[in-house]
């Protein structure tokens, strides 16, 4: 099939290598405009528009996506499907422009998780599960039928980083497999049941402040699930500290946010036990394991 791929950010480059190994053509590559991604630096291209020209793909940069004149790129493509990877929601009149449709993939088993952060919420929530899903994009987000769902295990210490990486690239053979299930007419699309639904919306700096008055696992879980960006955190004698991994630790008697140093341990009171901080980050120093603080610190009091 000739195909449009669109996406911008490192999540998709897998998904752009594999269908450019496979039989189908990539006529074109859509992605976000270049820009400043450090202080002091020139404009960069997005991950996937400077993957795309190491692959000798034309690439069509956008920044309005319902613009006539992008339309009418797109048009003169005669694709017959575009493919989708962490990118925009697309308006109507560039859905309807390729001849089978336009697909997407999402990472979280859908309905579970629509929206922007579905890695995210699965983790934070202490799903045991989640995966990849191919599915039609239609207007609204997140809701098109499904051509092809792989499911993967969470494991209770991973984190989102971790999870993130996996999917990156299991993401990629299903959507091939995809790919190929569309060329031959050999898939069955299966429409979404609304009312199993739950929300991954972006997150922002409000949704990461840890709360010690919950369980011990649903801390460790919001900790992992904020890891390694944007990350979790707490406040310890009037500054910001980050969190990066941790794990349920011991049934202490202690008071939410309790800071206890036991047998080396950085433990932190929780609701009806503690958890152990693992690696952790103070104002002006790098990131570093809990031990290693706990060598030239003596913490005490809180963590708010």
């Amino acid at each position: 099939m000739n195909i449009v791929f669109m996406g911008s950010p490192d999540f998709a480059i897998p998904s752009l290598e594999k269908i450019h190994q496979s039989a189908h053509t990539i006529k074109a590559v859509v992605s976000n405009v270049d820009k400043r991604r450090g202080r002091g630096s020139g404009k960069m291209p997005t991950p996937v528009k400077a993957k795309a020209l190491e692959l000798g793909l034309p690439v069509i940069e956008v920044e309005d996506l319902r613009s006539d004149k992008f339309a009418a790129q797109l048009a003169e493509l005669d694709a017959d499907l575009f493919v989708v990877v962490a990118f925009r929601i697309l308006p109507k009149k560039v859905l309807e422009i390729p001849r089978i449709g336009s697909v997407n993939l999402h990472a979280s088993l859908l309905p579970k998780f629509r929206g922007a952060a579905p890695i995210h919420w699965a983790v934070m929530q202490g799903e045991k599960k989640t995966g990849c899903t191919i599915f039609f994009l239609d207007e609204k987000v997140d809701t098109g039928r499904i051509i092809l769902q792989k499911e993967t295990a969470i494991g209770e210490l991973e984190t989102t980083g971790e999870v993130y990486e996996r999917l990156m690239y299991m993401g990629s053979y299903t959507l091939v497999e995809a790919l190929d299930l569309i060329e031959h007419g050999t898939y069955k699309a299966v429409t979404q049941n609304d009312e199993m639904a739950t929300p991954a919306p972006k997150l922002f700096k409000e949704h990461c402040h840890l709360d010690f008055n919950r369980s011990a696992k649903e801390v460790h879980d919001h900790i992992r699930g904020l890891s390694p960006f944007p990350t979790a955190w707490a406040e310890y004698d009037g500054e910001k500290m980050n969190v990066y991994r941790s794990k349920p630790g011991p049934v202490l008697s202690a008071e939410a946010g309790e800071i206890i140093i036991k047998d080396g341990k950085f433990l932190v009171g929780c609701l009806g036990g503690t958890v152990e901080i693992l690696e952790m980050q103070l104002p002006g120093k790098r990131r570093m394991r809990a031990e290693e603080y706990l060598k030239g610190y003596d913490f005490d009091g809180k963590l708010m």
